[in-house]
């Protein structure tokens, strides 16, 4: 296995720093078992009149289900730790746990569904738009692409695996649009979208403020619809997370280019400005980069991180769905704040470096990756090639800075 052993190499066993209570996220009382709000939301509070007989042996914590051990983990330097054992149970929780809830997510240009488990867990479902092979047209602006649900299960991979560990667990799932959707479905909206295809397919398209409209529905064969199961984050209720605007952010604009596309000097004036004069903040954001490069995603506009950590923390890398749409072409704008800025954490390149020699290379150690997942294979055989082509473009222009 390349990947356990990419895993095992020191460059993968750099030790976080030591993390203390302020760094966690949350913190419990390890005595105390999790209850729910009986208002009936799905919001997990600390309940010191819960029940507390527990099996000999045995702390709260063990009681606690997957998810909510994930969210409790969250730390200052990372969403869930290198050699996490929860992390396999956790996927297979997103893949197979029963859906006793189905929503559809406020907000976003395309229909996303918001999906409850019997133990209050959730998951965000992105449903499958078009198949692996179909490129994005080549006349296509990057702000009218789909997205893909497939996308959002490599990014996961592909995150984890240059050790940003930023992007919350996803699985693919084969979902049954009428049991799981239609049947079960308390949003009034979403419900009045559902419609019998002439080929006898369930459809549905939700209200959002692009793509739905019965021209976009989303149909099963005859009810099984492929889509990716996204761990949720804690509720902004109990860990507020604020939202940045990149400052490469392009114009969204069919004919406007945006400052940084025309300042070749423009790293210099954002290093000036807070929160990148100060921290790792922008060489954290050269690693979201190089990530978005190597998916040809160019659609990061904005990126979050927890409050609580002020800006001495990771970037949450969400939202993901708009990467792996060509593989015959990149993308090189799209490195520029690693071109302009000529800055790059000195362990994200010896890891690139690593994963560019054959016994680590990236597109196997990414296969082997996704070869559990249900929906395996996830991407197509030419995006795991164009990975390592990008890959080299990635050691090329830090060549180029360290030559400078």
């Amino acid at each position: 296995s390349k990947l356990a052993a990419l895993f095992k190499h020191p460059l993968y066993n750099i030790p976080v720093p030591e993390v203390t209570e302020k760094d966690k996220l949350f913190i419990i009382n390890p005595m105390e078992k999790f209850s729910l709000h009986s208002s009936g939301s799905d919001e997990w509070v600390s309940s010191s009149k819960a029940e507390t007989l527990l099996l000999t042996g045995k702390t709260a914590y063990d009681t606690y289900p997957t998810w909510l051990k994930f969210h409790i983990g969250i730390n200052r330097y990372e969403l869930y730790p290198r050699q996490d054992p929860l992390l396999p149970t956790l996927l297979q929780d997103l893949a197979t746990q029963r859906i006793v809830s189905s929503v559809q997510k406020s907000g976003g240009t395309q229909l996303k569904l918001i999906m409850t488990f019997p133990n209050y867990g959730q998951a965000l479902f992105k449903p499958m738009k078009q198949t692996r092979d179909q490129e994005t047209p080549i006349d296509f602006f990057y702000f009218s692409d789909f997205e893909r649900h497939n996308a959002e299960i490599a990014a996961f991979h592909l995150d984890r695996i240059l050790d940003f560990r930023r992007i919350p667990p996803v699985s693919g799932r084969l979902v049954n649009i009428t049991k799981e959707i239609r049947d079960i479905t308390t949003d009034k909206k979403l419900a009045k979208t559902f419609f019998i295809s002439p080929a006898g397919n369930v459809c549905f398209y939700g209200e959002c403020s692009y793509y739905c409209s019965t021209e976009h529905a989303l149909c099963g064969k005859p009810d099984r619809l492929e889509g990716s199961m996204a761990a949720l984050l804690p509720d902004k209720t109990l860990a507020k997370r604020r939202s940045w605007r990149s400052p490469w952010r392009r114009s969204y604009h069919k004919s406007k280019k945006a400052e940084w596309e025309l300042n070749p000097n423009y790293c210099a004036q954002v290093r000036e400005t807070p929160p990148y004069d100060s921290g790792h903040r922008l060489l954290n954001l050269i690693d979201m980069t190089i990530l978005d490069f190597l998916m040809g995603n160019m659609d990061r506009h904005h990126y979050e991180t927890f409050e609580k950590f002020g800006n001495d923390t990771f970037l949450l890398h969400l939202d993901n769905g708009r990467g792996f749409g060509t593989h015959s072409r990149d993308e090189p704008s799209i490195l520029a704040p690693l071109q302009q800025c000529c800055s790059i954490k000195k362990s994200t390149y010896l890891r690139l470096q690593l994963l560019a020699t054959e016994p680590y290379r990236l597109s196997d150690v990414l296969r082997e990756a996704m070869a559990a997942d249900p929906l395996a294979p996830v991407l197509a055989e030419p995006h795991l090639q164009a990975l390592d082509r990008r890959l080299g473009k990635v050691l090329v222009a830090v060549g180029h800075c360290l030559a400078r």
